[in-house]
């Protein structure tokens, strides 16, 4: 995984002093301090505190990196402890507090990671990933971020009485240790967002197992708009119904600049199946999840693909409505099979109505089904009229070559493969491979997560796993094909699999780092390096060993349209949860990957709010909507005519005065998150109150009592302007104008003006960009503020440029986009050009200055203006 160079490092004895400065942490009495200040008391006499320099050796970080780490030594130190027998599991207290508040991630799926706080180390929950104290009296923060040491990973569980624990385990029985040194690392610092960076640089220069974000190059899809096949299709997804939900896009004027095609394109198929064919008349998810993969090649519905079918004047019509008969009479099903669970559970002997209703149903749907197999078989089977294709064009491959063909700007097709494969894993007799079903065991940790069917299925069917020294054959295997028929990427999911399957392999790391390393050896032969989104992820064992090269993953849940379990609120109260979660985990996923906030559909209730969020992410901007059902009006705020999207600089976190409060059933806090464009900083604020973790429920319950009203103020001193080098300088101006997106108002603001006050109705937002005001001369300001139609209006300014000529005073704006620009002008300009042209603008005395701008194609959307003064 790492190359062969490694920074020396001279060994240093554990002392207080590293470079000649005190550490900020000491620990003695059964005490742990920072500074003086107590944060662990009744520390056990087992627990070690030890110096950066004494327990690292050396590193194959960049010498930038490691310099960096090392001139900030003094700042943090490793946490161990001994214990008298040896175990896979142990379990040890590193102290006790009470009265501190704390922010936390920990895992409440096996997949995914949210926020929680509390001020009590009996508040935690189990697998905490994380945790980032508030020291107060030292107007400081510190961060607790449990590690990898040897062959064991650890978490943070609650204890009893305010007690820390951490849990360090193997996965395997096979697998013990009694002594740790390094098992947790504490950093301490001013500011909580260069804490994060500066303590997992610490661990990154430690491991030598991952690579920071600044280290890797994103995927090219990151700054553009795409299109994912998953809510719209789930596992019906074919070659027919991906053409006209691209021709749909491109036609109302959102071109998508990559696709994904979810689940469901695989040739997977049961135990019981027929060995060689696929499975048949699976519909939603959750009906593949003890599917195996049996072959490398797609499946019969894309592999039968005529190439040229669908380019000619004579291409059948998707039927939309059809398709969604399909998906609601398989979720009929799905409630049926449910309601007979729950009869079960409350010792029903008569099962009949619902095994009557379940067959009936059933075959309602496989007829359906079969229909649309006739529909796709007619289309699939005849060549366009003058079509030169071969009959060798087949496939997907032919089906790829057809799509970028139509679709000129068409940059990416990625498609889903879980991390073993598929759902399942690897079917046994699969190419050259060696590959076993393995039995799964849960590890105690997730005993306090949340139920979850996908978990469930995984222990119901085993994992048909690949032996892991074969790994980097098997990806290789899989990836060289779709690379060969023209797929750019992959989006790995069902990452969380390795960690049940481990007891033969030598525990979780071990076999996460075989797994890893194949992975990583095939996306650079494969798919540039790059060619990969992660999800189903969230866990410290991916992140130390997964993220050497993959640069993006998802930040959050899944997007849910609806709660598959029962809505107690109507369609709303998990759309603030999903928000959250990204929000946060991008705190720590943030300093690794890019955090991918996730598609949305555009026609969702909800659809507004969503991409709010998503303008302002930082990163890609992708919906999963229904063939036929779009709101281009509202995508016209998030894209560019040419597929691109006027993206952030940084990836949006929470506000600082967010960081210890809970937005999502508090009654009282509206989310603000933070970001940077190239002239400004923006913040949004979302009113997510409504749903959580519930502790005692161990599930993502609503909180209707908090679905309400939320006040909230917002200044311009919220932007951590200090994140980015190039935008120190912006948070230093005298003055500001502030764009409040939603109410289309203008207000100027210091460092000094009190807050903006607000309020926010349930699931409704507003966005602030906040640019500083450039003072021309005593009696002209100006700033530049952007396309007034974009949610992200300040990121389609792409230069700004002052000076003066001929006694007079000028700026010069690039900006991208087509609609409405916003600038904020003291004064009428005698002069305004666009493109070299004089051009008419609309100017108010307080300062609103506005001109309407083209798009034109041959320009890449690009207008240039001079303000003359």
């Amino acid at each position: 995984m790492a190359p062969p160079q490694e920074t020396t490092v001279n060994p240093a004895t554990p002392s207080r002093v590293v470079n000649g400065i005190s550490n900020s942490f000491s620990l003695s009495d059964g005490k742990l301090s920072i500074n003086g200040i107590t944060l662990l008391s009744e520390v056990p006499s087992n627990v070690t505190f030890s110096s950066f320099s004494s327990i690292h050796k050396s590193s194959n970080a960049p010498f930038s990196i490691y310099r960096r780490v090392k001139s900030r030594a003094h700042k943090g130190g490793f946490l161990g402890f001994s214990q008298p027998r040896s175990s896979d599991r142990l379990k040890n207290s590193l102290g006790r507090f009470i009265s501190r508040d704390f922010l936390s991630i920990f895992r409440f799926k096996a997949w995914w990671s949210t926020m929680w706080i509390g001020n009590s180390g009996s508040d935690l929950q189990k697998e905490t990933q994380w945790i980032l104290f508030q020291v107060p009296e030292l107007n400081s923060y510190v961060f607790l971020l449990p590690l990898l040491e040897g062959k064991f990973r650890s978490a943070i569980e609650p204890g009893v009485d305010g007690h820390v624990m951490i849990c360090a385990e193997s996965g395997s029985s096979q697998v013990e240790a009694d002594t740790f040194r390094a098992i947790a690392y504490v950093h301490f610092g001013d500011n909580p967002f260069t804490l994060m960076k500066e303590a997992y640089s610490s661990a990154r220069v430690h491991l030598n197992t991952f690579r920071l974000l600044e280290e890797k190059s994103l995927p090219p899809l990151v700054d553009k708009f795409g299109w994912c096949t998953w809510d719209a299709f789930y596992l019906t997804v074919d070659p027919l119904g991906v053409w006209h939900g691209m021709k749909d896009l491109a036609e109302g004027g959102v071109p998508p600049r990559f696709l994904i095609i979810d689940d469901g394109w695989q040739s997977i198929n049961l135990d019981g199946d027929d060995p060689h064919e696929d499975a048949k008349n699976l519909v939603l998810g959750g009906e593949q999840m003890t599917a195996r993969l049996y072959r490398f090649e797609e499946c019969e519905k894309f592999r039968r693909y005529r190439g040229g079918s669908f380019l000619g004047p004579h291409a059948r019509c998707f039927d939309p409505k059809k398709q969604k008969e399909i998906l609601l009479k398989a979720l009929e099903i799905e409630r049926t099979g449910k309601a007979r669970s729950k009869a079960i559970q409350s010792r029903s002997t008569d099962l009949s109505s619902f095994d009557s209703k379940m067959e009936e149903l059933r075959r309602e749907l496989d007829q359906m089904l079969a229909e649309r197999e006739d529909v796709s078989i007619s289309v699939d089977g005849n060549h366009c009229n003058g079509s030169s294709y071969e009959s060798q064009d087949m496939g997907m491959k032919a089906f790829i070559k057809d799509l970028r063909t139509k679709f000129r700007g068409l940059d990416d097709v990625y498609v889903w493969q879980a991390l073993c494969g598929a759902w399942g894993g690897v079917r046994p007799g699969l190419a050259h491979l060696d590959s076993e079903v393995i039995s799964v065991k849960l590890s105690p940790g997730l005993s306090g997560t949340m139920d979850d069917l996908a978990v469930d299925k995984i222990v119901e069917g085993g994992i048909g796993l690949v032996h892991p020294d074969q790994a980097g054959d098997f990806y290789d295997s899989m990836h060289s094909y779709l690379a060969k028929i023209g797929i750019t990427g992959i989006k790995v999911d069902v990452i969380h699999t390795l960690e049940y399957a481990c007891e033969e392999y030598g525990g979780r790391v071990e076999l996460a780092k075989a797994y890893y390393e194949g992975l990583t050896k095939s996306l650079l032969k494969n798919f540039n390096g790059t060619g990969i989104i992660s999800s189903m992820q969230h866990c410290n064992d991916f992140f130390f060993l997964g993220t050497w090269q993959t640069a993006i993953g998802r930040a959050g849940d899944d997007f849910w349209s609806d709660d598959p379990n029962g809505d107690p609120m109507g369609i709303y109260w998990l759309q603030g949860a999903h928000m959250i979660n990204c929000a946060y985990n991008s705190l720590w996923m943030g300093q690794m990957i890019q955090p991918d906030w996730d598609m949305f559909q555009s026609d969702h209730v909800c659809a507004k709010f969503h991409a709010a969020s998503r303008a302002i992410c930082g990163g890609p901007v992708y919906v999963s909507d229904s063939v036929g059902c779009h709101d281009f009006e509202l995508l016209k705020k998030l894209v560019f005519p040419d597929g691109s999207i006027p993206k952030c600089k940084h990836f949006a976190l929470p506000t600082r005065d967010c960081l210890f409060k809970n937005p999502l059933f508090d009654e009282k806090t509206v989310l603000k998150i933070w970001n940077l464009n190239k002239f400004g900083g923006v913040i949004g604020a979302f009113n997510c109150q409504g749903a959580g973790w519930d502790p005692k429920e161990r599930r993502v319950r609503g909180y209707p009592q908090s679905y309400k009203p939320v006040s909230g103020s917002v200044h311009v001193m919220d932007v951590e302007w200090d994140q980015k080098e190039e935008a120190g300088k912006m948070g230093n101006a005298e003055e500001y104008i502030v764009h409040l997106n939603q109410v289309e108002k203008l207000l100027l603001m210091n460092p000094n003006s009190e807050a903006i006050q607000f309020t926010l109705q349930p699931s409704s937002f507003e966005i602030f960009s906040f640019v500083p005001i450039k003072k021309l001369r005593s009696d002209l300001k100006f700033a530049p503020i952007g396309l007034m139609n974009m949610f992200n209006c300040g990121g389609t300014i792409t230069e700004v440029e002052y000076g003066e000529s001929w006694k007079k005073i000028f700026v010069r704006i690039k900006v991208k986009g087509v609609g409405k620009l916003l600038v904020y002008s003291s004064e009428e300009p005698k002069s305004s050009l666009l493109d070299g042209v004089e051009v008419g603008v609309q100017w108010s005395s307080d300062g609103k200055l506005t001109v309407d701008l083209p798009w034109k194609e041959e320009r890449g959307g690009a207008s240039d203006l001079i303000f003359a003064y």
